[in-house]
């Protein structure tokens, strides 16, 4: 592979280079064996970079332009094109005939962002993909509190097993929006035998089986993006437990009040002890019972039923990776966790003093790999301008998960 040299300025870091020259990070790391990939970088060291093979999107810069509208035009953030144009003189506009590089195009795109991605959309967009790629299968592993069916698609048709659920607490429901763009992705790889992230596509497909429930909590995430509608059945209810505000920003939990990540049996007594909420609320009351919730005990039987490998739960926000839960992990874990964080830019947390997510009840159970992952950074819910980048991330990330896989 050609590579280019870039001299490193103040504030690179290897994640900023690597999506600027879009590329992955494990890539600019193995391009650059001669230092430590996770020793922060001094301004002047000389890097490898791998030249890309694609042609990038461009535009000359005109007389009068500015990089709002240029942004406004291509349907980005100003801070996605100065993140492609690293050169860019900060804080000012460029210079007329200055060449800039455009984020590549989306049109065509089955997933599109919005701020309306909620159940209906997954369901008619899970659709699509199955039209699009026929060998990704679906399934309903079960319907929440209000009666909304609970999907799972799969794709892969290889020995180890890997499971990514997304949406568990409400207003994270952004984290949907990146599973299934990544399903469409993988698909679209697949069926054009190219690669993606890095890695090739079909190898990947050959060796693994991925399920992905995209949308645990469709009724929470529902409330946090349209309100408490007066004729919802437990609008009374859900109110009172909302402090009477129109607002479910803050909205983690089910349609009963629940946390949902606070839902399995590992540790539960001590998570609901910790807590101190003993009624439901917008969140981090853990119910009367483990799995007292229909959206949780249904994740439950299907990992149950399904004897994954390996499991990823995605979150916002952070950018970070747990790995561990009171010693009970597999030793692969940790060495996972550091080649996750080399290809995302998350740091690998052992965290303590938490207990009955998800992760922490499939390590205690099954004793084999499982990780939350808190994607991107700010105060949920994360904006939507924040997704490309977000997904970028956990592109690379979901890609290395899926190769750490043996065989």
């Amino acid at each position: 592979m050609r590579m280019e040299e870039y001299v490193a300025a103040r504030g690179d870091t290897y994640r900023s280079i690597a999506r600027a020259a879009r590329v992955g990070i494990r890539e600019l790391a193995e391009a650059n064996p001669q230092r430590p990939a996770d020793e922060p970088l001094r301004p002047g060291e000389l890097l490898y970079v791998p030249a890309g093979t694609a042609h990038r999107r461009m535009y000359v810069v005109q007389p009068g332009d500015s990089l709002t509208a240029i942004a406004e035009w291509i349907g980005c953030a100003d801070r996605r094109l100065r993140e492609l144009n690293p050169l860019l003189p900060a804080g000012d506009e460029p210079a007329p005939g200055t060449r800039i590089a455009l984020p590549a195009p989306t049109s065509g795109r089955i997933v599109v962002p919005s701020s309306a991605y909620g159940p209906d959309r997954v369901a008619a967009d899970l659709k699509r993909l199955v039209s699009a790629f026929p060998f990704v299968k679906t399934a309903t592993i079960g319907s929440s509190v209000m009666g909304k069916p609970i999907l799972a698609a799969g794709i892969g048709d290889g020995p180890f097993r890997w499971h990514l659920n997304a949406s568990l607490h409400a207003n994270e429901w952004i984290t949907s929006l990146i599973a299934m763009r990544f399903l469409e992705d993988y698909g679209r790889a697949c069926r054009r035998k190219t690669q993606i992230g890095g890695f090739d596509a079909a190898e990947l497909y050959r060796r693994t089986t991925l399920w992905v429930v995209p949308m645990v909590n469709p009724d929470g995430v529902e409330l946090v993006q349209e309100g408490l509608r007066p004729d919802h059945p437990l609008a009374a209810r859900i109110g009172r437990w909302n402090r009477g505000s129109a607002s479910f920003r803050n909205w983690k939990a089910n349609a009963r009040g629940v946390d949902l990540n606070d839902q399995f049996p590992a540790g539960w007594e001590e998570e609901r002890c910790r807590r101190g909420v003993h009624s439901p609320a917008p969140r981090d009351y853990s119910g009367d019972a483990p799995l007292s919730e229909p959206e949780a005990a249904a994740l439950a039987e299907f990992t149950e039923a399904q004897s994954f490998d390996a499991v990823i739960a995605l979150h916002t926000q952070g950018e970070e990776i747990y790995w561990n839960y009171g010693g009970l992990e597999p030793p692969e874990s940790k060495i996972w966790a550091h080649r996750l964080g080399l290809a995302s830019g998350y740091r690998p947390i052992a965290l303590t003093g938490s207990d009955a997510g998800f992760k922490d009840w499939f390590i205690a159970k099954y004793r084999r790999p499982g990780f939350t992952v808190e994607a991107g950074c700010g105060r949920n819910p994360l904006p939507l301008s924040a997704f490309e980048e977000m997904y970028d991330d956990c592109l690379r990330l979901l890609t290395e998960a899926l190769d750490l896989s043996p065989g």
